[in-house]
């Protein structure tokens, strides 16, 4: 199979021609209408990560963010419902909300003050008498999106004919299942969050996340930085045991560390690093017993794996890490760091512990993410050169084989996380 594209057509072909199985089109990162096609084919047409339950803790609870381009309200109404809502007034266009969360009764527009409550009903307009026999309320409510959950994590979709959500998440749902036993025993909340953007299109991030190959090169730093036990850990360039698998729908999960992605799987012989003496002795001192300190501690580097849910957000270890497009060459990033939800005496000391981790890694002064960003402009500024030059995504192919389970699976440096997503980029972006 040839590894080019002819410099002739390549700026003709239609967006499903740009994938082969080895190969992607340049092209994809840099053209403004591809992206203005995917905002509509993939992000208005299949479920959007929008919020986890943490963040809704009560009724009147809510999150402004987006699905794709669009700008939505996550909302806990009176019921215990979540609504996801276009957060756009069905008036003159106005948006309700410009706070990132908070508590609410309901959002009244700025504008002209019509009012809708927490599942998106319109309550009230000002002077009514204006619209007698022109304006039926029970018409006019918010836009209300398709929301539905798993293990925590909700979703939003345009697409009110889509498969239920736990269909498209399918064998993901495994993965979410042991992601969220990072609590050690307890939930998982959100700890904090932070955002920053990057100079690069959103599938160059996308990638990112299952790509175990850039990590000792891109992160060399980081690994010079950390303690022998840890630097050891994520030593898996070599390991036969870490791989990559295929979860279908464009969904992978990256296995750097296989004996933590089962936290509950611990015969008890790997020794707690030396570093967690410290909150080793605060949790006995909190009346834990040697069990429920282990299973803590372990946990808290959270997961030994990325797992990469198509197409905007990442379950990446120890935290979610969701991507928002801007234009073809211009995404957000926001990271969302995670902890256990428990007694203060219990689940402080460890939350403590984890953002500390966080920062140093993923923190925007960490050693991780800046060079990950790094990266990522650099594909952007280098991906305008030659167009009918491919970008490969062949690495480890030849050995890409089923797992026990049917998953295509290959080493953890191999992109097979990468075909998994561009196979269903492919399919939502053809012509019918």
């Amino acid at each position: 199979m040839t590894l080019e594209f002819s410099a002739d057509t390549v700026h003709d072909l239609a967006p499903h021609d740009l994938v082969g199985e080895d190969r992607v089109a340049g092209r994809m990162y840099t053209d403004p209408r591809l992206f203005e096609r995917e905002m509509t084919a993939i992000f208005e047409r299949t479920w959007v990560w929008v919020a986890h339950d943490s963040e809704l803790p009560k009724a009147g609870s809510f999150k402004s963010t987006y699905v794709g381009r669009q700008p939505v309200i996550v909302t806990k109404d009176r019921k215990g419902n979540v609504n996801t809502l276009l957060n756009r007034c069905r008036h003159r266009g106005a948006s309700l909300c410009e706070q990132r969360t908070g508590q609410a009764n309901g959002f009244t527009c700025p504008y002209h003050a019509w009012s809708y409550g927490l599942d998106g009903k319109l309550r009230g307009i000002p002077y009514p008498d204006g619209y007698e026999g022109v304006v039926e309320k029970g018409e006019l409510g918010l836009r209300k999106l398709r929301t539905e959950s798993y293990a925590g994590m909700i979703f939003a979709t345009f697409a009110e004919d889509i498969e239920p959500l736990e269909d498209f998440l399918g064998d993901v749902k495994l993965w979410i299942d042991r992601f969220m036993k990072q609590g050690g025993g307890y939930p998982v909340k959100v700890l904090g969050t932070h955002q920053f953007r990057f100079r690069g299109n959103w599938k160059i991030q996308l990638e990112n996340t299952t790509d175990g190959y850039h990590f000792p090169i891109v992160h060399r730093s980081w690994m010079a930085s950390v303690d022998a036990e840890t630097a050891d850990m994520m030593s898996f360039m070599t390991d036969p045991s870490a791989v990559t698998h295929d979860l279908g729908h464009g969904h992978s999960v990256m296995q750097m560390v296989p004996g933590h992605a089962d936290l509950d799987a611990d015969d008890g012989t790997e020794p707690l690093q030396p570093r967690f003496d410290g909150l080793v002795d605060e949790l006995r001192s909190a009346g834990l017993d040697d069990t429920a300190v282990r299973k803590l501690v372990r946990a808290v580097h959270g997961t030994g794996f990325n797992l990469n849910l198509f197409p905007n957000v990442s379950m990446s270890n120890s935290f979610l890490r969701v991507l928002r497009p801007l234009s073809a060459n211009e995404t957000l990033i926001e990271h969302v760091a995670l902890g256990p939800d428990g007694p203060p005496e219990v689940v402080d000391p460890v939350n403590r512990e984890r953002l500390r981790i966080h920062e140093h890694f993923q923190g925007p002064f960490g050693f991780g993410t800046p060079d990950d960003a790094e990266g990522w402009d650099r594909v952007q500024r280098g991906a305008q050169a030659a167009p009918d030059m491919p970008i490969l995504v062949n690495r480890g192919l030849s050995r890409e084989t089923p797992s026990p389970e049917g998953w295509p699976t290959a080493h953890v440096t191999d992109e097979t996380g990468m075909r998994a997503a561009y196979a269903q980029w492919k399919e939502m972006m053809r012509d019918d």
